[in-house]
């Protein structure tokens, strides 16, 4: 499965730069897809990763395409919600940091079980939760460097939409994404460890 998926983000990504509404907005959303998936290949042997994270990684990264290939304010699905909801912008970037919660916390419980004592620990969940806000804080701190540097060129990557708060409910968005993540797959992620424990040993024989 992760070799299927890595050449679906792969398929993606190269199709998604064709007609790019913003090329720069396209890099910048799509770098970390860029960033990842390599190294995500170069350690499947000596940190093969759950089959429950990467199908989540894969699902992460063509979010990160498409808000790539359009910007965030302009999916096309997105501006289908909000119309169909009577909402006055376009959700998808509120979804995409909803994301940015809730696939890194998978991501982040899965690196503390496997490589800290915290493994059935009570503070396994509230670390994981606080590493989530620090990451999309420091997005957020991203976005405002791109903001100072780019200025009214940066517009398309910082998808405000007019928003003075936007990055207060970026952050809320990353949590409530966090808190669900934890609440809904602890127990399906720690199956998803026992198995890749039991694998391991075969792999290795």
């Amino acid at each position: 499965m992760p070799a299927a998926l890595a050449l679906a983000v792969t398929a993606a990504l190269l199709v998604s730069r064709f007609g790019a509404a913003d090329p720069t907005t396209w890099l910048l959303e799509t770098v970390w897809v860029m960033a990842g998936l390599p190294l995500a290949i170069l350690l499947r042997h000596r940190f093969p990763l759950s089959g429950l994270l990467c199908a989540l990684l894969a699902a992460h990264a063509l979010v990160l395409i498409v808000g790539g290939h359009y910007t965030y304010a302009q999916v096309p699905a997105g501006d289908w919600v909000r119309d169909w909801l009577g909402w006055d912008r376009n959700p998808y970037d509120r979804f995409g940091h909803l994301v940015q919660g809730f696939v890194p916390a998978v991501l982040v419980r899965e690196l503390l079980v496997r490589t800290s004592p915290l493994r059935g620990s009570r503070w396994l969940a509230p670390l994981t939760v606080c590493a989530c806000l620090a990451f999309s804080a420091v997005f957020e701190m991203l976005e405002w460097l791109a903001a100072v540097t780019g200025g009214e060129a940066a517009d398309a990557f910082l998808g405000t939409q007019g928003d003075a708060w936007d990055t207060q409910w970026d952050m809320f968005c990353a949590l409530i994404g966090a808190v669900c993540a934890l609440l809904l797959l602890s127990r399906v992620h720690d199956r998803a460890l026992a198995r890749l424990d039991r694998a391991r040993p075969a792999a290795t024989a």
